[in-house]
């Protein structure tokens, strides 16, 4: 029996030694998600301002720019899968790679080969495992991404967006990511970034009295304007999706983590109960054994009287 009790309160060592790990685990990414949320808060007026921009200037003239225009036959797409380095964030991974999966089976479907560019030692481990071809991959800060992490990732696909496809480059590029909605929902989409949907184009804005304002006008040109804006607008996309990321990471984990020190709190709870029954089962048994003990020696001295 005590050998019993030994083995309780190790594991209730164990467990709350354990308890504390996610209990700071749980803590740091309380307060990493916070700044995460003030960072997409303060990036995504920029980032939609941006593409704003950028329709107006090409629903307002009538140049053909490759970016923004949509190719006859499209054959092949570039995407960007988002995810983290690090786990331990309950299905944050999983489900942005399923939303991958859902993206690029439906890009195949429509006769698309789909070039892969991965954010995130858990995206590039999924594709390594499955000996996919990965055309190039970015890890080590996806906790804290910068601007420049973003140029970084845009530089490469752009190029291949400019690129004639019988030269290996793309007609579309998608991104999947995870969008970070409250502290208790982050959900994983995918979004086309180029090129850019002129579906939802905006109507001639008219002014407080009710007249129509006049159409821009764009120097040097329209085409000169693109070029400049386009790749801050690829920039200013990919940084938001970043942060967007990060801060649903945090918060998966921060949820994860609370979750395991609650579980962690009721496992030792009922170790304890254990450790207790097996406790009192034991100095039971030593007080049966006294007074058996006791009780036979009773015995005996009184059958030698």
């Amino acid at each position: 029996m005590g050998a019993k009790l030994r083995v309780y309160k190790r594991r209730i060592r164990s467990v709350t030694a354990t308890k504390k790990i996610t209990k700071a685990m749980e803590m740091i990414a309380a307060s990493r998600v916070v700044k995460a949320q003030r960072q997409v808060a303060a990036s995504t007026p920029y980032a939609s301002e941006l593409t704003r921009a950028v329709t107006a200037v090409a629903t307002g003239s009538n140049t053909q720019h490759p970016l923004t225009t949509e190719a006859e036959q499209p054959s092949r797409a570039a995407l960007l899968l988002i995810t983290s380095d690090r786990g331990l964030a309950g299905g944050y991974s999983s489900n942005v790679l399923k939303a991958g999966e859902q993206l690029t089976e439906r890009l195949k479907a429509e006769g698309k080969e789909v070039d892969a560019y991965i954010v995130g030692r858990k995206g590039v481990s999924y594709y390594s495992f499955r000996e996919r071809k990965v055309v190039e991959s970015w890890t080590g800060f996806t906790d804290n991404p910068t601007y420049a992490d973003a140029k970084a990732i845009a530089a490469p696909l752009i190029d291949t967006v400019q690129k004639d496809t019988a030269e290996g480059g793309v007609d579309e590029l998608h991104i999947v990511y995870t969008e970070f909605i409250s502290m208790m929902t982050q959900t994983a989409i995918d979004d086309r970034l180029l090129p850019l949907s002129l579906d939802k184009a905006a109507e001639p804005e008219e002014s407080a009295k009710g007249e129509i304002l006049p159409l821009f006008d764009f120097e040097p040109s329209a085409e000169d304007v693109l070029d400049a804006l386009l790749p801050r607008y690829v920039e200013s996309r990919i940084y938001n999706a970043l942060l967007q990321a990060a801060a649903s990471k945090h918060a998966a984990t921060r949820r994860a983590m609370k979750s395991a020190t609650d579980n962690a709190e009721e496992l030792i709870k009922s170790l304890s109960r254990l450790a207790n029954a097996a406790r009192q089962a034991e100095i039971t048994q030593e007080i049966s054994e006294i007074v058996g003990g006791a009780s036979a020696l009773a015995d005996a001295t009184a059958g030698s009287d």
